[in-house]
């Protein structure tokens, strides 16, 4: 989300704010809050404890294979940046030449996509088990053996097109989001 006109907030708009006779001199501002606000907000606190105890994940996404009709990938953008930090290495980050871009592309997309469709329809094995780029049929259908960087690229036919994908899974994984500031002045039901 973007959030425009947001406005500067000054010590001067803020409200409730009372210094303490006892330290005066000190000019420690504390809020004054009535006890159905104290109540209020042992309960606002007690939900925050939930929703932060809470496990953070983001859902799965699909990305199509642009040169093969109705087949995708489903994949787990749920991404560390120490997965991000091994998969770079793998693919030379540190090395004299630098990094292989479609190394650490088919890298990502093979330890995070879990399952392939066909015409929106998960592909399984014969024991029902959903297939991915490290299961034996597809390595097989695509005559390869192992799952990256070889699996991945000849199931995509096109080298610019696993690079794309690389970057969609990052961007679905959050890597990139804009993050704005809110004016602390409003309320969420007024933005």
């Amino acid at each position: 989300m973007h959030f425009d006109g947001l406005s500067r907030v000054s010590v001067a708009s803020m409200t409730n704010i009372t210094f303490s006779s006892e330290d005066s001199e000190s000019k420690t501002p504390k809020t004054s809050k009535s006890p159905q606000q104290i109540a209020d907000s042992d309960n606002v606190l007690d939900q925050l404890k939930k929703v932060i105890k809470e496990k953070v994940r983001r859902d799965d996404v699909y990305i199509a294979i642009p040169e093969r009709p109705g087949v995708m990938i489903r994949v787990s953008p749920n991404i560390t940046q120490q997965q991000l930090k091994t998969w770079r290495r793998n693919a030379g980050e540190e090395r004299k030449g630098g990094m292989d871009t479609l190394k650490f592309s088919t890298n990502l997309i093979a330890a995070t996509t879990t399952g392939i469709l066909l015409n929106d329809e998960i592909a399984t094995d014969e024991s029902g088990v959903e297939v991915t780029f490290a299961s034996p049929e597809i390595m097989q259908m695509t005559d390869t053996t192992r799952p990256h960087p070889d699996c991945v690229l000849a199931f995509f036919g096109l080298e610019p097109h696993v690079e794309s994908a690389a970057v969609a899974i990052i961007e679905a994984a959050g890597y990139g989001d804009q993050v704005d500031a809110l004016d602390p002045t409003k309320r969420s039901s007024e933005i």
